[in-house]
Formats: structure tokens, C-alpha cells, sequence
């Protein structure tokens, strides 16, 4: 039987990472729910049994159901019949076997009948998820949209909805607008207070909207009249049940068939404030969309985990010239090189979803009682470390599995190019990565003041004190080189004091720090886990090593006056 959990140990060693003590200690309050729930853990040890034994069965039915099912999804997909969505047949049973397994729902507290998960399991379900159907894994993993309600939602939100959420039903976030894509700020769709039934109103159209016929929606709406930016936006909740959504129709999409993508018409529809009124753009939504950057970075790792999988087993099976081509070097040279960008890729996953579970459970802590002031400086430490993270995880690990899915289809050769193997839609799939939920390009502009503020380059110096194995000492020399590189490029652009240099040069600073950071989290991992990251570790510095160079290069050898030669 197949397991997408067992069958990839990296992801085990991932789970046993020293910070989840701390995480389990915070997220259970010191396994306080012990004495009242038979399922909670007694300690550390039962806690992590308690994730691997769920990631287990996520994997068995990933392997056993989602993966048998995927091919059938993405040939009939969703349909649209009188303004409704019905789910493929696959997805259908798909959504039924992770409902009866419990797994939904998996980081709310068990008072409201979820698992109290921290967010680094849970990733680690959305990457299985993933690995097998990443359109049904949008779909599931929407779930994480009840965090955001939890956060700011009130005790009356809390008991009505997250118990729906973690017996099965759906979620969606409505943000995009036809003219309003990535610049949320311009968001017409209007929020009116309807006075008579104490309710708030809801007109106007969502387009390009994920799982857009769920049960329960978080909808960005303007509630302030007159307004045309950010602060006159607000959260609502809106359930389905209440009616007044009609879904228009489902996209034609390139890749992730089995997701409904929807365009949403909203008339007079019934819906109640989240949180404070102006808050939805400037607070609700950055948290809301940090959440889903770390799901889309698990979709792409998991995506990675597809494209090496696939393509490993057809290099071994396929024979030229005498021998099995992943005897050639040209062959095997990709082969290593789409393994080293998942192992780097994945370390930075997890570092970043362990640095969010730490600040986020503080976070709910404080929302308890007053944090002590060892508690606050922690707090700041890893909101810090995860909103410098987060753009790197999310942006990097898309262009990867857009990458590794390419050169998985390279492999294959011409057989890449036939519908009947599974590397052409993990290609199709992976290529929506690194535009959803913040494109590359956006990410750049999230992560770029750690690299002007000296951030990324004083954890890398941190970094640089960790101490490795004498295996690995000679990358990480290498590394502390790279490092400088990327400085020295930073102080070249900051002391231009020239803003569209800055600007044209701000993504390959970022992959800058992106490929220094990665390689010194391999090398960690290299040193912990050497039978199982050494290889990818020598490889991925190599690769890593030479785009530092090409990056340092076109930077400093780069004069104002080529501006003019990009502009158009």
C-alpha cells in the first residue's frame, strides 16, 4: 500500500526538529488537556507520536485514494449548473475520506472539536496532500482559513463556525475583484449596513476565487463609503446558508482542475463583520495571506516531491543505448538537481512554519492572560524571523516546483509531452504557484527591507556560527563567501541611493539571501541527517554557489545608465 507519508522519511526527520518541544509546550499550554479530552497528549513524546500517527493515515489515504483519483479529476473537473458548483466524482470521495478520517479542522482547539495541531504537521499534510493532487489540495487545505476567524473573530463567531469547519465543511477567501488583483487596496465589492435585520449587506462580484462555492467564505468588502484605499476596508464572514452568492461561472484553467475557481456575483448578500470595521485590508488580510504563502510554499514543495518521484522511476525504467538513462550524466545531473532544490526547498518550509508556530502560539496565549516579558520578546523574535521567512518559503518553493516540474518532463523526453504521463500535469499544476497568493515578484517586495535593513544578513552570520560536521565545514566556508557576495551587492545598491536600481535589482538580492539562507539550512540538516541530506547538500551549495556568482556579477558590474535599456 502506498504511504506519501512513510515512503518519505525526510518529512519524519522534519517533525523530530528540537524546536517542537517548545512548539508542543506552547500550542498544549503545558498538555493541559490531558485531563479532559482522551485523546489530548500527557507530554512531548505522546504529542509527536500523536502527529506521526496522523500523518500516517494522511498519507495512507493520500496514497490509496487522492493519488488513485487524480488523473480522473483533472480530465472531468468541476462543473457550474444553476449558480452552483458540483465537485468532480474523484474529489467527492476524496473530501469524504479525509471528512471520515477527521481531518479537518486540524489546528483549532479540541473545544471546538478539532485537533489542536500546531501549523508544522499540519504543512506537512498540506505537502502529501499535494504530492499527490495539488487542485484537491486547495481545496482541503482551505481549512486554514478558520484560523484567521479564530484570531479575529469573536467568542460567538468561535462556536457557530469552527465546528463546522473541523466536522468537513468548506472554505473559501474572497479577496481578488476583476480590477482588483494583487492591488487589494482597490476592492469595490460594497459592505451596507441593513439596519432592520441588524446584518450586513453584501453587492458586487469576486472573480478567481479558490473553492469559491464553499461553505463559509471570509469576504475583504468596503464597508466605508467615500473611500477608495485600504482603510475603508472591511473582514465579513458570509455562510452559504444564508444564500445571496451565486457562482457565475468556473474558469478554464491552464493547471489544478479539480479547484473551482470561481467568478462569485453577490447580491444582497447576508453577512457579519469579522473583527473591527477598516481593519480587513490593513490587518485581517496580511494575516490571512501569510497563512496561505505557507500553504502555497507546502503545495510547491509537495509539487517538487511529484516531479523527483516521477521522474527518478522513469530514468530507472528507461533504457537507451544499451542502459538505463539515469546513468547519464546529463540525466542524473537533473535528477540530483531537483532533489537538492526539494531538501533546501523543504528546510526552509519548515524552519519558517516552526518560526509561525511559536509566534502564533504566544500570540493565543496572550489572548489568555498577560505574557511575561521573556514571553514578549520571544513573540517579537519569531513574528520577525516568520515574516522574513514566509516571502522566501513561498516564493522560492514556486519557482522551484515550476522548475523541477520542467525538467521532470526533460527526463521524460518526448513521453514528457504525452497526456498519458503524470509529469505533464504536475507541470500544468505547479505553473499557478508563483502567481497565486502573492506572485514572485510580490514576494520580492515583501522580503526586500530585510535585505536593505541588514536582517537577512545577520541571520545568515548567526547562521554561520552553528556548528557542523567536519563533512560539511567546507560548504560552509563556501557558504560564509556567498554571504559576503550578497552584502557586498546590498551596500552596492544601497549606496546608489537610486530607487529604480533598487527596485530592478530587489530579486536577485532576494534570491541572493534566498540561496544563502537555503544552503546553510541543508548543511544543518546534512550534519543531523547525513545519510539522508549529505548528497543534496554538496549539490545544492554547487548550484547555489553559482547563482551567487551570476547575480553578483550582473550587480556590480551593472551602470545607471543601463537603466534605459529596460525600460519599454
Amino acid at each position: 500500500m502506498a504511504n506519501f507519508y512513510t515512503e518519505h522519511p525526510e518529512l519524519r526527520y522534519h517533525l523530530n526538529n528540537p524546536m517542537m518541544e517548545r512548539i508542543c509546550e506552547l500550542k498544549e499550554r503545558n498538555y493541559k488537556d490531558k485531563d479532559k479530552y482522551d485523546y489530548a497528549p500527557q507530554d512531548y513524546a505522546d504529542a509527536l507520536d500523536s502527529y506521526d500517527k496522523v500523518l500516517e493515515i494522511t498519507g495512507e489515504i493520500t496514497g490509496e485514494v487522492i493519488a488513485a483519483n487524480a488523473e480522473g479529476v483533472d480530465q472531468e473537473g468541476p462543473h457550474c449548473a444553476n449558480g452552483r458548483v458540483e465537485y468532480a466524482s474523484g474529489t467527492k470521495l476524496n473530501l469524504d475520506a479525509m471528512v471520515k478520517a477527521g481531518l479537518n479542522g486540524m489546528t483549532m482547539p479540541r473545544r471546538f472539536g478539532g485537533l489542536n495541531f500546531p501549523i508544522t504537521p499540519y504543512t506537512m499534510c498540506a505537502e502529501i496532500v499535494a504530492a499527490a493532487d495539488a487542485g484537491f489540495g486547495n481545496i482541503w487545505s482551505l481549512q486554514d482559513c478558520i484560523e484567521t476567524l479564530y484570531e479575529f473573530g469573536n467568542e460567538d463567531q468561535h462556536s457557530r463556525f469552527i465546528p463546522r469547519i473541523c466536522a468537513g465543511e468548506t472554505m473559501s477567501m474572497d479577496l481578488t475583484e476583476p480590477d482588483a488583483g494583487s492591488d487589494l487596496q482597490s476592492v469595490m465589492l460594497k459592505a451596507t449596513y441593513d439596519e432592520a435585520n441588524q446584518c450586513w449587506r453584501l453587492n458586487g462580484v469576486k472573480r478567481f476565487i479558490t473553492n469559491g462555492d464553499a461553505d463559509l467564505h471570509l469576504v475583504l468588502a468596503r464597508s466605508e463609503e467615500g473611500t477608495r484605499d485600504g482603510r475603508g476596508l472591511s473582514m465579513f464572514i458570509y455562510d452559504k446558508r444564508d444564500g445571496g452568492v451565486n457562482v457565475r461561472r468556473i474558469e478554464n484553467k491552464l493547471g489544478i482542475h479539480g479547484s473551482p475557481t470561481c467568478e462569485l456575483v453577490y447580491k444582497n448578500a447576508r453577512a457579519e463583520l469579522c473583527g473591527d470595521r477598516k481593519l480587513g485590508l490593513i490587518k485581517y488580510v496580511m494575516a490571512l495571506m501569510n497563512g496561505a504563502r505557507l500553504g502555497i510554499a507546502a503545495q510547491s514543495v509537495g509539487l517538487s516531491q511529484a516531479a523527483y518521484n516521477e521522474a527518478l522511476a522513469y530514468a530507472k525504467d528507461r533504457k537507451q543505448f544499451g542502459k538505463a538513462i539515469i546513468e547519464f550524466p546529463a540525466v542524473y545531473d537533473m535528477l540530483s538537481t531537483i532533489k537538492a532544490k526539494l531538501d533546501a526547498g523543504r528546510a526552509l518550509l519548515y524552519q519558517t512554519a516552526r518560526y509561525v508556530d511559536i509566534y502564533k502560539a504566544l500570540d493565543d496565549i496572550a489572548r489568555e492572560r498577560k505574557l511575561t516579558p521573556e514571553e514578549r520578546q520571544e513573540q517579537k523574535k519569531y513574528a520577525k524571523l516568520a515574516d522574513a521567512f514566509t516571502p522566501l518559503a513561498k516564493g522560492m518553493n514556486s519557482e522551484y516546483a515550476n522548475q523541477n516540474a520542467y525538467d521532470c518532463i526533460q527526463v521524460h523526453g518526448g513521453s514528457g509531452f504525452m497526456m498519458e504521463y503524470a509529469c505533464q500535469r504536475i507541470y500544468r499544476d505547479a505553473r499557478i504557484t508563483s502567481i497565486y497568493e502573492g506572485t514572485t515578484q510580490l514576494q520580492t517586495v515583501a522580503a526586500i527591507r530585510y535585505v536593505t535593513n541588514g536582517a537577512y544578513i545577520a541571520i545568515l552570520r548567526d547562521y554561520e556560527q552553528v556548528p557542523c560536521s567536519e563533512e560539511m565545514k567546507p560548504l560552509l566556508e563556501r557558504v560564509k563567501a556567498m554571504a559576503d557576495q550578497f552584502e557586498t551587492c546590498t551596500n552596492f545598491v544601497k549606496e546608489a541611493g537610486d530607487q529604480e536600481l533598487h527596485d530592478l535589482m530587489a530579486r536577485r538580492l532576494y534570491e541572493m539571501a534566498a540561496d544563502c539562507v537555503m544552503s546553510h539550512l541543508i548543511i544543518q540538516d546534512a550534519t543531523r541527517a547525513p545519510e539522508m541530506f549529505s548528497q543534496s547538500a554538496k549539490v545544492y551549495v554547487n548550484y547555489a554557489e553559482a547563482e551567487i556568482e551570476k547575480h553578483n556579477a550582473f550587480i556590480q558590474g551593472f551602470n545607471k545608465e543601463d537603466l534605459a535599456c529596460y525600460r519599454k
